[in-house]
């Protein structure tokens, strides 16, 4: 996901996509911890989405 997409959506759109993301990541945590996650990689890019969204919500209360 980039910055350029999150930048047009609102609060409560960010907010929402943070709360999927956050699932997503837990999701993935449990594939990992019962030995079936085949692609580890997801979880970086999860991870990185998260902070994008979560730098975007400060950045946005900051205004």
């Amino acid at each position: 996901m980039k910055a350029s997409e999150l930048r047009s959506k609102s609060n409560d759109e960010l907010n929402k996509e943070l709360h999927d993301l956050l699932k997503a990541q837990f999701g993935l945590r449990m594939q990992k911890a019962t030995q079936q996650l085949t692609n580890t990689s997801q979880m970086k890019k999860v991870r990185l989405d998260i902070a994008r969204v979560r730098t975007l919500i400060k950045e946005k209360a900051a205004k």
